[in-house]
């Protein structure tokens, strides 16, 4: 494992390896990225404990990212540390990509119910020359107790909705992948490219089994809907890849599923909901933000930032 040390200021250090699990609840962070040849973990330490990380692949042209084929890479700070010290690790991280080539360094960085220090690091990349490329809008419900609240004030009411359409909703842990080739047909035949990389799907359920979770809609015991709840973070489940088939219409279908993954969230006692992106190829998706909006309490953008360097 490649690994070294660098002393820069108020007795931090900043350690650079190989990608490891250690210490990742993004689970995301431990996956590889076919097309790149390095994944390394920046690591800022003091007193040999960890107070901030941020996961890099590099490729062979010389761009580091973080991280590709994810929802977000980005920083995350593990202990409370000044707008100084963070200034400082962004600095040695760049001084350190010079030094191996690296052109240029891309980060998505993931919106504050992830990573508190969200605004300030946003700031902090601006001065220091990283432009922002591009920008989503995130939904999230957040609160423990007030999921659990929501939960129980609108399951009675859906599940007499469904039960007159002869619907039903259920969650339980994935074993099998057919699902996945249904959620790509029924987006193209709405009209929808869904890029499902299913190999990597297939990769992470099967490392990670306690993190996802399959979300589906039956009518007449026959599969009409699906959606994925992936515990990004072990606090946290993440709306992934939703999908209902055209050729059986229904009334509150969506809404079937958000209350199957609430219920789900309620089960995982996780302390918050991100219901994903509302985007299009040509603009914002006004509808689907209203829908969302019915089933939020915060909205926050996930920033991509790159700098030439």
């Amino acid at each position: 494992m490649e690994s070294f040390k660098k002393e820069i200021s108020d007795r931090h250090e900043l350690r650079v390896i190989s990608a490891s699990n250690e210490a990742k609840d993004y689970f995301l962070s431990n996956f590889l990225s076919e097309g790149y040849q390095d994944h390394l973990d920046f690591i800022w330490e003091k007193k040999h404990k960890t107070k901030a990380i941020i996961t890099f692949a590099i490729s062979k042209g010389g761009e580091a990212i973080s991280l590709p084929q994810s929802p977000f890479g980005g920083f995350w700070i593990h202990d409370g540390l000044s707008s100084a010290s963070i200034e400082v690790f962004i600095l040695a991280i760049e001084a350190e990509m010079r030094q191996r080539g690296i052109q240029s360094i891309s980060l998505t960085q993931s919106p504050k119910p992830y990573e508190p220090q969200f605004d300030l690091i946003n700031f902090l990349l601006f001065k220091n020359g990283f432009e922002q490329v591009k920008v989503l809008s995130h939904h999230f419900f957040i609160g423990k107790k007030k999921i659990k609240k929501l939960t129980q004030k609108e399951s009675v009411k859906l599940q007499s909705k469904s039960k007159i359409a002869g619907l039903s909703v259920s969650h339980s842990p994935i074993s099998n992948f057919g699902f996945l080739k249904d959620i790509r047909s029924w987006n193209l035949e709405k009209g929808y490219e869904v890029a499902i990389d299913e190999n990597r799907i297939v990769q992470q359920v099967s490392e990670y089994p306690d993190r996802y979770f399959l979300i589906t809609v039956s009518k007449n015991s026959e599969a009409i809907g699906y959606s994925l709840g992936v515990k990004l973070r072990s606090d946290s489940l993440y709306y992934f890849l939703s999908a209902m088939n055209p050729k059986t219409p229904v009334k509150n279908g969506g809404e079937l599923i958000l209350s199957a993954l609430f219920q789900l969230a309620v089960e995982q006692k996780v302390n918050f909901i991100d219901l994903g992106s509302s985007d299009l190829e040509e603009g914002v998706n006004h509808s689907l933000m209203f829908f969302k909006s019915r089933f939020s309490n915060d909205i926050c953008n996930k920033i991509t930032w790159v700098k030439k360097i």
